[in-house]
């Protein structure tokens, strides 16, 4: 960042009062594993930025407890979060954010970690990554499904599997998983029992591990359902069942609970309800917005949907949302 540019976002600081940047991140490249990902020295470079330019970089837990006391310490704060618990968060995540100090949480997938399953959108990037078929037919929901290959994009399914994947999300979990064995017999691939290793999960031993150099675990379900499209009795088993599961594994679990999915309509009161019941001291969801201390004061249930920002493609927009230039953008777009 140039002297002129540090000068400009420091103008932004008064709109960051009270306000904190939780940002998302998910897999880290590997090209051992051949695991596509957020490029480690692009990471490396803008955790050196935020500790450079001073922006205090946090645990979850403490941001947490600043939003929910007024404390204004939690104003400019930055907190990294990451999802479902894949083997390269482990490996890769924990010594990467170990070089800069800076505390992560990773919110994890019990039963993904227990050997139980393996990701349900990993298993249809998987199928749709194997099949030498140039047109798929596969129902969902009650509507038959065509795809044919993407000839302009490298002849990949990369579009198929983004449509089929969003609306998995739209039917029940039970359809849901009906839906994934029904590719698999139309792309005529067998879908292995345990995740193929750029797919793999973390272990608890890992888990541990990670928890020495500085990294904190919170659940994020079992099998990570979208929950609204759950029964009551499937949500709240998700919830508890997956924080049972972390309590008995981690040395310290974090009550902090993370949405699978995130969006707005994928969980509701029946979570907080649920999340009460359990003594979380809150959850994050999506939203791509700050995290505002008086929202968390002002609205009861506000500490059970905390925003975070996805982490950009572009490493550059993480000083945008740090320093509050992307505060100025939504109050233009408002």
């Amino acid at each position: 960042m140039t002297v002129a540019a540090k000068a400009i976002t420091r103008l932004f600081t008064p709109l960051m009062r009270d306000r904190a940047t939780i940002l998302c991140l998910h897999r880290i490249q590997d090209l051992d594993r051949g695991t596509p990902g957020h490029d480690p020295q692009s990471l490396r470079t803008v955790l050196g930025q935020l500790r450079r330019e001073g922006f205090p970089l946090v645990g979850l837990q403490d941001l947490f407890r600043w939003l929910a006391e007024g404390d204004r310490r939690a104003s400019r704060a930055v907190a990294f979060t990451l999802d479902d618990g894949y083997a390269d968060q482990a490996e890769l995540a924990s010594r990467l954010f170990g070089e800069f100090d800076c505390p992560a949480t990773v919110f994890v997938t019990t039963g993904f970690l227990d050997g139980r399953l393996w990701l349900w959108w990993d298993q249809i990037e998987y199928l749709f990554g194997q099949t030498r078929r140039p047109l798929v037919e596969v129902e969902l929901g009650g509507t038959v499904l065509r795809y044919q290959r993407d000839e302009v994009r490298g002849g990949g399914y990369d579009l198929a599997q983004a449509d089929f994947t969003a609306r998995c999300k739209l039917v029940p979990e039970v359809e849901k998983a009906a839906a994934i064995l029904r590719l698999a017999t139309a792309v005529e691939v067998e879908l292995p029992e345990t995740p193929p290793a750029s797919y793999a999960p973390m272990s608890w031993d890992a888990l541990r591990a990670c928890e020495r150099r500085g990294f904190t675990f919170g659940p994020h379900t079992v099998t990570h359902p979208v929950l609204s499209r759950t029964t009551d009795e499937q949500s709240h088993c998700e919830i508890t069942q997956s924080w049972a599961r972390l309590v008995a594994e981690a040395r310290a679990p974090l009550p902090i609970f993370c949405y699978p999915g995130g969006d707005p309509w994928e969980y509701g009161a029946r979570e907080f309800a649920t999340l009460r019941q359990l003594g979380a001291i809150g959850a994050v969801a999506g939203s791509q917005t700050y995290a505002d201390g008086r929202t968390f004061l002002a609205e009861p249930d506000a500490r059970f949907a905390v925003p975070r920002f996805g982490y950009p493609s572009d490493p550059r927009a993480v000083l945008q949302y740090a320093s509050g230039l992307e505060r100025v953008k939504q109050i233009l777009r408002s």
